[in-house]
């Protein structure tokens, strides 16, 4: 299977913006010890997107990531979900938004150690306010869908570390997640679950999510629809279609 969709197959690049970086910075620490992890980013994603980011270690990928998914504030600049700026929105609106509409694929996978893999995938939609049976019912749609139904009642120490990715995937899948963040999500896969993997994101933005992937790899940086560059927190180029000035000229219009 080809890694991109045909354009044709996939929504537009005239598509409404889930995500957007405005200039965005951020800096750790002060003095002679600042680090400018992020230092003027910006990006725009549009809806039915992937977007693959690279750069070496050190370069702002995770940062860039943790910021997108509300889990880190800019130091300057603006983040925006569908249009709100996440350092402006109140702590409960911005773990609701978290919940329901972002799905985020950690690289130490962030299981809960006490509940089964159909647990911990159905845990964000109980937590807003699906019940149990239609919550598990979900969760064990997106264990299939990822190949690990047989995972649903194993708890993560009974788990390979391929495994908890998957199921890690599974959780960041479920429900209608309109933004699907993955920080390196084939690190603990082989070759062929890795490409399943990527064809798992790039199916859910054929139909119609924004996802951003960090990856190491440019044979999986290959599935998306376009490839940003990162080296010491800025952008220094990008490959593919869609040129984020022009998407911004585009939603200025």
């Amino acid at each position: 299977m080809s890694g991109r969709a045909e354009a044709e197959d996939r929504p537009g690049r005239d598509a409404a913006p889930v995500l957007e970086l405005r200039d965005a910075v951020r800096v750790h620490g002060a003095g002679a010890r600042e680090v400018r992890a992020l230092d003027g980013v910006s990006l725009v994603v549009p809806a039915g997107e992937f977007v693959a980011v690279m750069g070496p270690s050190g370069s702002g990928k995770s940062t860039l990531l943790a910021l997108a998914g509300g889990l880190d504030a800019p130091t300057a600049g603006e983040v925006l979900v569908e249009g709100e700026p996440l350092e402006r929105m109140p702590a409960k609106r911005l773990a609701r938004l978290r919940r329901r509409s972002i799905g985020y694929v950690f690289q130490e996978f962030n299981l809960l150690p006490g509940l089964t893999a159909q647990e911990n995938v159905a845990f964000p939609l109980e937590l807003e306010g699906w019940t149990r049976g239609r919550a598990f019912a979900a969760a064990r749609a997106a264990l299939e869908e990822c190949g690990i139904a047989e995972l649903a009642g194993r708890r993560p120490e009974d788990m390979s570390g391929g495994q908890a990715q998957r199921v890690a995937i599974a959780r960041a899948l479920v429900g209608p997640r309109r933004l699907v963040l993955a920080d390196e999500p084939t690190g603990a896969l082989d070759s062929a679950a890795g490409s399943a993997v990527l064809e798992l994101l790039r199916r859910r933005a054929d139909l119609g999510a924004a996802v951003v992937m960090v990856t190491h790899e440019a044979r999986f940086a290959a599935w998306a629809d376009r490839t940003v560059y990162l080296r010491d927190g800025r952008i220094s180029g990008s490959s593919g279609p869609s040129d984020p000035a022009e998407l911004l000229d585009g939603c200025a219009r």
